[in-house]
């Protein structure tokens, strides 16, 4: 018969037993308990694949956001031809025809996003691009050709397009890491830092050589208009004394 010390022996042991037990049965209920409320709740961000449920309110703004950007991409495969067509120096034009490219690839890189979202590849009008590209028509159609100063305008048209870009792509990258698209998030950053690079190079070009170019220019104008000015008091005069 055991004894009473034995007899405590075998119930410290089983406590003990129990003790060590119970945590991971409570860890592995609590696991199970997670899963499920992230896939009843109506508005899980993402399936085993990693592509979008659409349920949640977040993810349509990140797919609109996508449509968005791509029509303003396409868009610019047209636009930057006739600003590359309108500059003055090569070095502009040189640059203008690097990004092109980089657009082109841009376009096709959102066409895979959209493909690791489960959605087809559509675009959505951008009231925003539409604006800034017909403001790059106007600062064209503004200025001289063949001079700094143009590219001047074409350059801060082309800079104001890259901050637009350079926004779009910082948020949309930021949601899809909060949405768990890990890996969408990593195409889009190849975009943004090619976005930033872009917008780099123009400034570059700007103050190494265009804007300090135009200055002189405006002196030039100056002299234009003041030629002009006294002409016309030469033909106000004359008319004067015609009619004495």
């Amino acid at each position: 018969m055991p004894t009473t010390k034995n007899r405590t022996s075998v119930r410290t042991r089983r406590a003990r037993t129990e003790n060590t037990s119970s945590p991971r049965s409570s860890s592995s209920s609590k696991s199970s308990g997670q899963k499920q409320t992230r896939s009843s709740n109506g508005k899980a961000t993402k399936s085993e694949n990693g592509s979008l449920n659409g349920n949640s309110q977040l993810e349509k703004l990140f797919t609109d956001s996508l449509k968005d950007i791509y029509w303003a991409e396409k868009h610019l495969t047209k636009a930057l031809p006739k600003m590359k067509k309108k500059a003055t120096t090569d070095e502009l034009r040189s640059a203008i025809e690097e990004h092109l490219a980089q657009t082109e690839e841009h376009v096709s890189r959102l066409e895979q996003v959209f493909e690791m979202c489960g959605k087809k590849a559509q675009a959505k009008k951008c009231d925003a691009m539409e604006g800034l590209t017909k403001e790059a028509d106007s600062i064209i159609e503004e200025t001289e050709s063949n001079t700094m100063t143009r590219d001047a305008g074409i350059i801060m048209a082309a800079q104001k397009v890259e901050h637009y870009e350079i926004a779009t792509y910082g948020s949309l990258v930021q949601l899809a890491k909060t949405l768990g698209m890990n890996d969408a998030a990593e195409v889009l950053y190849q975009t943004l830092e090619e976005e930033k690079q872009a917008d780099e190079k123009l400034t570059e070009i700007a103050e190494w050589n265009v804007n300090q170019a135009a200055t002189q220019e405006e002196g030039e104008e100056d002299e234009e208009e003041d030629d002009n000015e006294d002409e016309e008091e030469d033909n106000k005069e004359e008319g004067e004394e015609e009619e004495k």
